[in-house]
């Protein structure tokens, strides 16, 4: 019998499964739908006289497709005709007569920012976590991140965003707003977020980013004060503060010191982990829209996801 070639009609190649396709498939299965929709369905439009909406879930779906990829609204609506995996994911058929078009799209991201749902969402999902185990709230770890927003006034209004500032990290000079996070310190997920304008100092939202059940509470030299460090006394109801040392102009730490600090640094550096998530694996480095209350709401859901994706391998094995 003749051997049959890779062209035969009879070969077929097994599909590669990319690194999108398995992405997609985890957090289709880490993502708490039934809870999310739950919680945003009271809000969403129901069938009447006019265009009958599309399903909640497909523009849940649409919704989280953007914050994972960094689509606009005009650039998510092309790509739901383009990309097949894409309109799979949100349960749209190529076939179907109508796809949401960009000012669909538009209505229901206002939607959830109109009723703060990314907030509701980004607190359910914390406490459905500490509910399964995954959060254990015996210590926190605070930091901050910048966002960078456009400083070019090269736009209609001719200016920058008056929401957002100036400050100095370094050497550098940013421009944009912060993003404060809480993040419980045995497991890395963040339970508390706060979004300010860049220039507000760190140790400023110290008790705001503490959730008031931790015994210890760690960060870095931006939250670091006389009374609050490890040589600090402690007083009653409140969590050990495990702040780094600060030496003195001209002098050196002691080395009982260097070397706590050096400890407090690699207790802390679980807090890098969910900027790293929001920054590198959903690409969010710089502010999509104007002003701080239609970012902060983005961010809230960027780490609500964060956390799921985070924490993917211990939900896909339950």
């Amino acid at each position: 019998m003749k051997q049959l070639g890779l062209s035969a009609p009879l070969f077929v190649k097994k599909p590669k499964l990319t690194k999108r396709q398995q992405f997609l498939q985890d957090m289709e299965q880490v993502i708490p739908w039934a809870l999310w929709t739950s919680r945003i369905a009271p809000h969403y439009p129901t069938a009447g006289r006019g265009r009958r909406p599309f399903a909640l879930e497909t523009m849940l779906r649409i919704h989280l497709l953007q914050q994972w990829f960094g689509y606009s609204d005009p650039a998510m609506e092309e790509a739901l005709h383009d990309v097949p995996l894409l309109r799979e994911f949100a349960r749209l058929d190529a076939g179907e007569e109508a796809m949401p078009d960009e000012t669909t799209i538009l209505k229901f991201r206002r939607l959830l920012e109109t009723h703060h749902l990314a907030q509701a969402l980004f607190d359910e999902t914390a406490a459905l976590l500490a509910e399964q185990g995954l959060l254990l709230r015996r210590g926190t770890v605070v930091d901050a991140t910048l966002i960078a927003a456009p400083p070019s006034t090269k736009n209609q209004e001719r200016k920058r965003d008056a929401e957002m500032s100036s400050t100095k990290k370094g050497n550098n000079d940013s421009f944009g707003l912060k993003a404060h996070i809480g993040v419980d310190a045995d497991s890395g997920l963040v339970h508390t977020l706060a979004v300010t304008t860049a220039k507000v100092a760190d140790g400023t939202l110290t008790e705001a980013l503490l959730h008031g059940e931790e015994d210890v509470a760690l960060g870095d030299r931006a939250y670091s004060r006389k009374d609050r460090n490890l040589a600090a006394e402690r007083r009653e109801g409140e969590p050990l503060w495990a702040f780094p040392f600060k030496r003195q102009k001209g002098e050196e730490l002691p080395a009982a010191q260097a070397e706590a600090n050096r400890l407090l640094a690699s207790l802390r550096a679980v807090v890098e982990h969910p900027f790293r998530i929001v920054k590198r694996q959903f690409g969010h480095t710089k502010v999509r829209y104007r002003g701080l209350f239609k970012n902060g709401q983005q961010l809230f859901l960027l780490f609500a996801l964060g956390n799921l994706y985070h924490t993917r391998a211990a939900l896909l094995a339950t």
